[in-house]
């Protein structure tokens, strides 16, 4: 039996398919200092050929209005996308629910302080880790410099406490530029090992997806069959499972986080692409090095 070829040009080759398009951001859109051109093009092109929608879907653990401001700041055309939903934005209700009608939750706030728009409007107290109820986790105090291991001591007493951690980003790294930086998710899983309760809204798990779909029906003014959607990412762990879990069709990047699995960055192996998704359980519909049109 033929199998058919799983590299593609780019979304062109199958963009008549799908009605709206669930786009990852860091990794595929962006490496966190730049633009990558080329992928806002395909964006662009998509929306204006096929009439079609796009929703970025992306683990930032901050609301949709600061990820506007920093995708405009980057390069990002506007062009290529009609709305943001983020991590952050489903996190918020988790972080609601700390509280009561009665009385204002307390959260003990690990992340940096750009990642404080997150509470706005949201009826909690951040407090000292002495007065803390829960744990709300964005990130590293300093991504520049910090380690997981840094915070191995702290979190050895939270969870002795029992407390529950709330993880605004799941990805473990990120590629800034040429480097790769630690995430809320690095911290989550050691608070995991060290036998903390941790709860995760965002990609891989359904939340947010919930969430996305839904604003894409919003932005089409129309409800949009699952079977034309697609959803385009570059971490196997979180975009890709994320997709295939909730059975929605999946355009892998393998030239972002993955980049060097795969042989040259620009003429991936197919073989060794084909073997990864094999060996982590998952599936793609198709493959680019990079979004292109």
């Amino acid at each position: 039996m033929t199998t058919a070829p799983l590299l593609v040009p780019g979304l062109s080759a199958l963009a008549e398919r799908y009605d709206g398009v669930l786009c990852d951001v860091w990794g595929v859109l962006h490496n966190g200092v730049a633009a990558f051109g080329p992928a806002g093009e395909a964006l662009t092109r998509f929306r204006e050929t096929t009439g079609g929608k796009v929703v970025l879907i992306t683990n930032a653990p901050r609301p949709a209005g600061p990820i506007y401001e920093q995708l405009a700041r980057l390069g990002v055309p506007r062009s290529a996308f009609d709305s943001v939903v983020t991590s952050g934005d489903v996190t918020r209700a988790l972080i609601e629910a700390l509280g009561s009608p009665a009385r204002r939750g307390k959260a003990l706030h690990l992340g940096p302080e750009r990642d404080l728009t997150l509470y706005d409007g949201i009826a909690v107290d951040l407090v000292a880790e002495a007065d803390a109820e829960a744990v709300v986790c964005t990130g590293l105090f300093d991504d520049e410099t910090e380690t997981p291991d840094d915070y191995r001591e702290l979190l050895m007493r939270l969870a002795g406490r029992g407390l529950t951690m709330i993880c605004a980003n799941p990805d473990i790294v990120v590629e800034r530029g040429n480097r790769l930086i630690w995430c809320a998710g690095a911290l989550a899983r050691l608070y995991e090992d060290l036998g903390g309760p941790v709860e995760i809204p965002g990609k891989p798990h359904a939340p947010i997806y919930d969430a996305a779909l839904a604003r894409l029906d919003e932005v089409a003014g129309r409800p949009i069959d699952r079977r034309r959607v697609l959803a385009i990412g570059d971490g196997l762990p979180t975009d890709i499972r994320g997709a295939v879990s909730q059975d929605i069709d999946v355009l892998f990047v393998t030239g972002g986080i993955h980049a060097t699995d795969f042989g040259p960055t620009d003429a991936p192996d197919e073989h060794l692409v084909r073997r990864r998704l094999a060996e982590d359980g998952l599936s793609a519909t198709a493959a680019v090095p990079r979004l292109v049109w």
